[in-house]
């Protein structure tokens, strides 16, 4: 099989369930980001990480592709259609907890920023908050100029809880980071009125 197959030259796309839509659809733009914060949580673990951190990274990439997947076919869904465990949230909230034991109390907005790795966690939490808005877009409702005829067919209030879990996660993760690594947290100094 060719990796091109020339049918989205004209600016569109096929979804699961044969439907074509524009390449700027609410569905490809969901998807699109899903795939950026995956992307981006592969430049993470190629960094290099302690293992607990790594091992649960590895964990969410895989459970962004059952997400990515359930949006996409959020108008057109199958017996096919991936289901992500409620559980898989419980499961990040645990590693927050774990996480967050290791961390002193926040008392102000901190700057995202310190060594490489905890700057690109903070990157796909931004990505990851970007993606949580598009889905809770999709969730309100495709208008029929775009292909849909009200809301999605399938609930996708479980991708929402976990995508707002993840970008916690994240900063969770980005601030761990730095405390191991022995990166002093900048704290935000708002301009004065």
């Amino acid at each position: 099989m060719k990796i091109y197959t020339k049918t989205g030259d004209t600016g569109q796309t096929g979804l699961p369930g044969g439907l074509r839509v524009s390449k700027d659809h609410l569905i490809i733009n969901a998807v699109g980001s899903v795939d950026e914060l995956n992307s981006i949580l592969g430049l993470v673990r190629a960094g290099g990480l302690d293992d607990d951190v790594e091992k649960l990274l590895a964990s969410v990439q895989n459970d962004l592709f059952d997400l990515g997947a359930r949006v996409a076919m959020c108008l057109a869904p199958s017996d096919r259609t991936p289901v992500l465990s409620p559980e898989r949230a419980g499961e990040l909230e645990k590693a927050i907890d774990v996480w967050q034991d290791e961390l002193p109390a926040l008392t102000s907005f901190i700057l995202p920023d310190g060594s490489e790795q905890s700057c690109r966690l903070q990157f796909a939490r931004a990505v990851c908050r970007r993606a949580e808005r598009q889905v809770v877009t999709l969730r309100s409702g495709v208008p029929e100029s775009d292909g849909g005829g009200g809301a999605s067919t399938i609930s996708l209030d479980g991708e929402l809880i976990y995508l707002n879990r993840l970008s916690d996660l994240l900063f969770v993760a980005a601030r761990l980071v730095n405390r191991r690594l022995g990166q002093a947290e900048t704290l935000w100094q708002p301009a004065k009125p």
